[in-house]
């Protein structure tokens, strides 16, 4: 059977983000984002509650947030869930679960009123704001939407 693991998230950067390079250049991205949700409870008082995630990004997507993410930003990410599991210094067995983005689109506009919004995707080439990137495909503005399908289909 088929299983899917995809998450989507839209939230506010906890703090900037922590850019390392690896080994030959990779560069890797991590950073809390904060989901929050309001609701009433039985007594008809608003709540608010508060989510955080760790994201991680890679490659093209890491450079583009350093570049351009900042505290408070807010994004739209897409990805998948990883958990992984290790062991503290006492023995114990601990286990750590993060957000691995495949896209990330920026919400928040620019300061003096320009847009930096964009759909970021993959690993994608690092280029300035307010663009599609596609690894491997050919891009299309932000907000153009794109057929990949062909014409000629048989039915």
């Amino acid at each position: 059977m088929a299983s899917v693991n995809k998450v989507i998230l839209i939230g506010n950067l906890g703090k900037d983000p922590e850019v390392r390079h690896l080994e030959g250049g990779v560069a890797v991205a991590r950073f809390p984002l904060a989901t929050s949700e309001t609701f009433k409870d039985k007594s008809g008082q608003k709540q608010e509650k508060t989510e955080w995630h760790n994201i991680v990004l890679w490659r093209g997507l890491a450079e583009v947030a350093e570049k351009y993410l900042r505290k408070g930003q807010s994004v739209f990410i897409e990805g998948k869930i990883r958990t992984s599991q290790y062991q503290d210094k006492e023995g114990n067995q601990r286990y750590s679960t993060e957000i691995v983005a495949d896209n990330m689109t920026m919400l928040t506009r620019g300061e003096g009123g320009s847009s930096e919004g964009g759909n970021f995707q993959g690993s994608a080439a690092t280029s300035s704001a307010g663009s599609n990137y596609n690894a491997g495909a050919a891009t299309a503005p932000a907000g153009v939407a794109q057929n990949d399908e062909p014409d000629d289909l048989p039915f």
